[in-house]
């Protein structure tokens, strides 16, 4: 098993010459970070990355591994489920949660891809019932959800395929008993390994996910679509 920091070179291999973040960073940058032995910002850099660019399932695993290494378990959490996402396809969503006295939850939970309620997504059984469906929920941009609140949300369905009907403005709400404890809007579906041009903008709700990218998370650095601060674990 190569160590995390031969990982991270095998990584940054995988990646086109002119491969670019969002916020400008380069595959460039990426080697004066290792170049500096910054490996927590090189890791940081390709997670960016790899969020702006077509990036192949690999690519994923090579980062996970090293997250897991160096015991950045958020981060290898969200390198494992962009992997998938590669695999599997993309279904983004805007989560309303409503609060106690709306029979909503009382706390808030992780939105680090643990929870795994169960979303009516407009399936129904022979007897004409709500026939719901598990997938795994990722908060962007935070690292926690709680009544009250709103977010956008990455879907991970355990059976992708009965999802392949949704489509951008429908909504579906999420259950963890009755009755249902949110709703969300799809606000981009993507097939599986199908990512839009870096400079092309076709998404519902594109204005607003980049502009609360651009807000400061805690200690002031703006937090990655994973929802981990850049730079800490």
């Amino acid at each position: 098993m190569d160590d995390a920091f031969t990982l991270i070179r095998r990584a940054v291999g995988l990646l086109p010459e002119d491969a670019t973040a969002e916020n400008g960073a380069t595959v460039g940058d990426v080697r004066e970070d290792i170049a500096r032995q910054d490996w927590e910002m090189a890791l940081d850099m390709l997670i960016e990355i790899g969020d702006f660019c077509p990036v192949s399932v690999e690519f994923w695993e090579l980062l996970a591994e090293a997250s897991r290494q160096m015991m950045l378990d958020r981060s290898c959490r969200w390198c494992q489920w962009r992997g998938w996402e590669v695999q599997h396809g993309t279904v983004r969503a805007t989560l309303s949660l409503p609060g106690p006295e709306e029979g909503g939850r009382r706390s808030a939970f992780s939105g680090d891809g643990r929870l795994r309620p169960l979303w009516d997504i407009g399936r129904r059984t022979a007897d004409g019932e709500p026939d719901l469906s598990i997938a795994r929920l990722w908060v962007e941009f935070a690292e926690e959800l709680g009544p009250g609140e709103s977010a956008d949300v990455r879907l991970a369905p355990l059976s992708p395929e009965q999802w392949g009907h949704l489509k951008c403005g429908d909504v579906i709400t999420m259950h963890e008993a009755r009755p249902a404890v949110g709703t969300a809007v799809i606000v981009e579906v993507l097939p599986a390994r199908a990512w839009p041009d870096a400079h092309e903008v076709v998404r519902e709700g594109d204005h607003g996910r980049y502009a609360q990218a651009d807000a400061a998370g805690p200690g002031g650095r703006p937090p990655g679509r994973s929802g981990r601060p850049r730079g800490s674990g």
